[in-house]
This record gives structure tokens, C-alpha cells and sequence, in this order.
């Protein structure tokens, strides 16, 4: 395995407090939750706006979009449903890289967010003033990037995959003998490349939440229900990703948990996706991987800040004031195209 060496870019950025984000996005209950939740439908109608939200957001968000027509799922199905759907208007729940990939592939739709500060601890590990000179020194590799990334850094790429179809998408490269750069989970990307045995240089990105998930802690909760299936998202470290029964996209995982006879299951992802998953099987019981452990910090808890970001609250005043929109410069947006556009068209001619 190649990866960069420790001379090279390490990424750093600030995370947000809670505290922020609780004060910025109050939750609701009882009869002003229905009522925001009723408000938010009126005015998507009245809009014609669809919504889509990520598998990760507050579950509020996840019902409103199942309740009105639009779409819950991974960033490959959320990229696949905006671009199919009739509706002038897209409202992204998730994170910035998101809202930017629904405006890369529909240019003539609005497309707005709840918040524009919701971004993403791999988006920001990956600049693309950073990135592309680092290209430029490999120019014999084809560079793939995760879904992860800005608009930037999908103009550079040649590819755009997600965790649902990297393996299948790098398998094919190694049949054409390509050497791949890969940006920017480094967890994910060694994941690959012990799958498929390809030649890969690494970006060291991680994201907050999965690097966070600890095998000892892991081991112990196992001890404790030996009964559970462990379903593990390959963003994750290597040590927990070699304890899992199943290791796979966030649809994946969901799939799982229906599939598999087991009535417990410990997750290693976002808790925001139990919310799905209880839906896909009622009755089993769901429980977070533990983020403690020898050196834990437990900067994000089995839950992404950022993604916490989005509630009814700012998807109420964004839908009002058409605020938070997403604008993609057009010639970054043609350039990244190409690399995301490849991806939609890889899946439906390997569906």
C-alpha cells in the first residue's frame, strides 16, 4: 500500500460544540412538532420541493421526507432520486457535499439546505488546493474519490463512487490495470484495497464518527450479547471493521439487519440510521458500537455534528425565505460532472 508520508498534508479542523448546535436547532415535541411538521409539508407542496434527507439526520427530518413524496437513503440514491425527480425544487438534508453533488447533476433545479454549515469532517480533510497539486504528482494514476469530497475535488477526479459501489467500481479499473489515487477515508480505502488487491495510493482523511468506534470496547460489548450480529461501515477503523458479520454502505447495513435471523445487532455507524432500520426490522434491537475505550475521545458519540445540524426548525425558514441555497460555479459543475455522472452511469449498467 502506498500512502503519504508524514511530511505531507495532515488535516485539521474545527468541530462544532454542541452546545452550538443544540442552541441553533431546537427540537420540537408534542403538538409543535406535528405543527412544524404539518407547517414544513404546506410549504413544500406550495414550493413544489421534494425533499431528501440522509439516512444520518434527526429522524423528524427522515419522516417528513417518507410522509411527503421524497426520499431517505445513502448519498448514492439521495444523487439518483434528485436527478430523476420532476420537482423544481430540491431540499437536501445532510451535509454541504450533498446539496453540492444534487446541483452538479441538476443545474436547472433549485436546490436548497436546511444550513450551509453542515459539511463534513472528510470534505474538509480533502481541499482541493491541496489535493490537486498532490494529483498532479501521480499523473499515471486514475484518481477516485469518495462522494465525501466538494465539487473542487470531484472536477479533479476521474471518478466518483460511494461506499455502496467503490469495491465495484475499483474491481473494474483493476481489469483496465489502472493504478488508483484514492481521497479521502483512508479507512474506507484500505477497506478496497484488501478487498480487491488493487494498487492504491491513500489520502489520510477519516471521518469523526467512524474513527471514533474502538475494537477493544467492541470485543467487550460482544462478550455481552454474543446473540448480536455486528454490522460495521468500512469508514471504520481496520480493527473494527475485522470483528464485523457484515461490513458494508449504510443501505447495506439496513438490508442486513432485515436479512439476517439475528433479533440484536451492534452498529458501527451514525445512530441516525436506527431510525431506518428499526422501520426495515421491527422488533430487533439496535445498539451503538461503543466509542469509548483506550484513547477515546468520544468527539462525536456514534453521531455527526454536523449532520445534527439539520432539524424542522431551519428547514421550515429555508423552505419561507428560499435562504441556504446552493450555488456551484458552472465551470467547476462541468468538470464534475463528468466524474459523478460516470458513477450513475456504472450503476445502472451493473445493476
Amino acid at each position: 500500500m502506498n500512502a503519504m508520508t508524514s511530511r505531507a498534508y495532515i488535516p485539521r479542523f474545527e468541530i462544532p460544540k454542541t452546545s452550538i448546535i443544540d442552541a441553533r436547532t431546537p427540537h420540537f415535541t408534542g403538538q409543535k412538532r406535528l405543527d412544524m411538521i404539518n407547517r414544513i409539508k404546506r410549504l413544500l407542496k406550495k414550493q413544489d420541493a421534494v425533499l431528501v434527507a440522509h439516512y444520518y439526520t434527526d429522524k423528524d427530518l427522515q419522516q417528513v421526507a417518507d410522509e411527503t413524496g421524497g426520499y431517505v437513503s445513502d448519498s448514492l440514491d439521495m444523487a439518483r432520486f434528485g436527478n430523476e425527480h420532476p420537482a423544481t425544487t430540491l431540499v437536501v438534508a445532510g451535509v454541504r457535499f450533498m446539496g453540492e453533488t444534487a446541483k452538479i447533476l441538476n443545474p436547472e433545479k433549485r436546490v436548497l439546505m436546511p444550513t450551509l454549515e453542515a459539511t463534513c469532517s472528510l470534505d474538509m480533510s480533502c481541499p482541493a488546493e491541496v489535493f490537486n497539486p498532490y494529483c498532479d504528482q501521480h499523473p499515471d494514476h486514475t484518481v477516485v474519490v469518495y462522494a465525501n469530497t466538494s465539487a473542487e475535488v470531484k472536477a479533479r477526479a476521474d471518478w466518483v463512487v460511494t461506499s455502496s459501489i467503490a469495491v465495484r467500481v475499483v474491481s473494474h479499473l483493476i481489469d483496465k490495470n489502472k493504478k488508483i489515487l484514492w481521497a479521502p477515508d483512508k479507512h474506507l480505502g484500505r477497506y478496497i484495497q484488501k478487498v480487491t488487491g488493487a494498487d492504491m495510493t491513500l489520502w489520510p482523511g477519516t471521518c469523526i464518527v467512524h474513527e471514533e468506534f474502538k475494537a477493544s470496547a467492541l470485543r467487550r460489548l460482544m462478550q455481552k450479547h454474543p446473540e448480536a450480529g455486528v454490522l460495521v461501515h468500512p469508514e471504520s477503523p481496520e480493527e473494527v471493521i475485522d470483528l464485523a458479520d457484515v461490513v458494508g454502505s449504510t443501505t447495506a447495513l439496513i438490508k442486513a439487519a432485515h436479512d439476517l435471523p439475528n433479533n440484536e445487532f451492534i452498529v458501527a455507524t451514525d445512530r441516525g440510521i436506527f431510525y431506518k432500520m428499526r422501520q426495515a426490522a421491527p422488533g430487533k434491537i439496535f445498539i451503538e458500537a461503543p466509542t469509548g475505550g483506550e484513547g477515546a475521545t468520544c468527539i462525536s458519540c456514534a453521531h455527526c455534528p454536523w449532520m445534527a445540524m439539520n432539524g424542522l426548525h431551519n428547514l421550515a425558514h429555508t423552505l419561507e425565505t428560499g435562504s441556504n441555497e446552493i450555488h456551484v460555479d458552472e465551470q467547476i459543475r462541468i468538470k464534475a460532472l463528468r466524474s459523478t455522472q460516470r458513477m450513475l452511469d456504472f450503476v445502472r449498467s451493473h445493476a
